[in-house]
């Protein structure tokens, strides 16, 4: 954890204090006039995957997810925002749902279900805003997105120092349920996520975020989190029984994870990155009492450069030719287990993202994927339909 704390507040020193910056569909609710505001947002996949071994695959062709987003601004100070989910037609949740109270021209309370600010994707997650079919698998495994939860916080911005901020308590993930472990070394944290799902909580949890707009074309972003996980096993728990709380101590783990981003544009030219790290603590305990295989340090990285190769073109539309690279390990370090060197992940990507409106685009690309386990490499053709409005 000190390594994590001299990291981001050498970070810290150099930009300031927490933050979100471009809009996303929340931000654009608030930013708006009185009244009701109603959007949404989808992606619509087809994914198709080919191997080494030979083995036969079939596409596979999904309504990824669809989003309405409904705000209402009662006054130029009260706002309330929402999301309704539903992924692969059939499965549906609230994927934000909060009250903003501007408590002045440059600073709201906000609290209710909010996205954790963490990573590039997890705050702009609507699908005409990156590159790629899907969105990358550090933020997935790692951050993981769509990573939202229960709590309240502020927000807001420090305009002369071309800075915003954000700062929640929130509750922590839920790592042990009625049925056993949650967390795993294959998905990480992935699905600890209690979505505001009658969550539950033990003690509060703190997730920061600090952004710096002040450079032409750039966007630099810091974020941390630190908490501890749930576990059901501290519900009505007996606190003078030493061996019930020994086995509730086991069933959680603690987490504190840091994440650097950057984002650049520069007429046709954009490019982006991100690291994420998170280090676990109690694994040994956890993983002996759940049977599990959680690492106590997972961490992953993406760089990406794009080009749009319609910027001399007199037409509104975009063609962006991009090339990414993505690795990430949910087992860089182990405590007491072996380690898995199937989930040290490299993903190579290229495609083409053509914006044929504000808000709609065709995506196509193609990724190799392989891991330090197996020399077999896999290869994966996805085509995708991405819009927000």
């Amino acid at each position: 954890m000190k390594k994590l704390l001299f990291l981001f507040f050498g970070i810290y020193s150099f930009t300031f204090l927490f933050a979100q910056s471009t809009d996303n569909s929340a931000s654009t609710i608030i930013n708006s006039g009185n009244g009701l505001h109603l959007g949404g947002y989808g992606q619509i996949d087809m994914n198709r995957v080919s191997s080494d071994d030979n083995i036969h695959h079939n596409s596979k062709l999904d309504v990824h997810r669809f989003v309405t987003f409904m705000g209402y601004n009662f006054n130029d100070r009260v706002s309330f925002v929402s999301e309704i989910e539903m992924e692969h037609v059939v499965e549906l949740y609230v994927e934000q749902a909060f009250l903003n109270y501007r408590l002045k021209d440059n600073m709201s309370l906000q609290a209710g279900l909010m996205l954790v600010p963490m990573g590039i994707q997890n705050l702009y997650h609507e699908p005409p805003t990156f590159n790629g079919v899907e969105r990358t698998n550090v933020d997935k495994y790692i951050v993981p997105t769509t990573w939202r939860e229960m709590g309240i916080g502020i927000a807001g911005s420090m305009e002369d120092m071309d800075i915003n901020y954000q700062l929640m308590a929130i509750n922590g993930f839920n790592g042990y349920d009625e049925e056993g472990g949650v967390f795993s070394g294959k998905s990480g944290l992935r699905s600890g996520r209690q979505k505001g799902a009658e969550s539950y909580m033990t003690e509060l949890d703190f997730a920061g975020r600090v952004s710096y707009f002040g450079m032409p074309g750039w966007n630099f972003g810091a974020s941390i989190y630190r908490g501890d996980s749930e576990t059901i096993l501290y519900n009505e728990l007996d606190l003078d029984d030493v061996d019930a709380v020994a086995m509730a101590d086991s069933s959680k783990i603690g987490i504190d994870m840091i994440g650097l981003d950057v984002r650049y544009v520069k007429g046709a030219f954009q490019a982006r990155g991100q690291y994420v790290m998170a280090e676990l603590s109690n694994t040994d305990q956890y993983n002996a009492f759940t049977g599990s295989d959680v690492g106590s340090k997972i961490k992953g990285y993406y760089a990406e450069v794009g080009y749009d190769i319609m910027s001399n073109s007199s037409s509104d539309e975009k063609l962006v030719l991009f090339a990414r690279t993505e690795r990430y390990n949910t087992h860089a370090e182990v405590d007491g287990i072996i380690k898995n060197r199937a989930y040290n992940r490299t993903e190579n990507t290229i495609g083409l993202t053509w914006h044929v409106a504000t808000g709609a685009a065709f995506k196509l690309d193609y990724q190799t994927i392989s891991n330090k386990e197996s020399d077999l490499e896999s290869n994966k053709l996805n085509m995708g339909v991405a819009v927000w409005f």
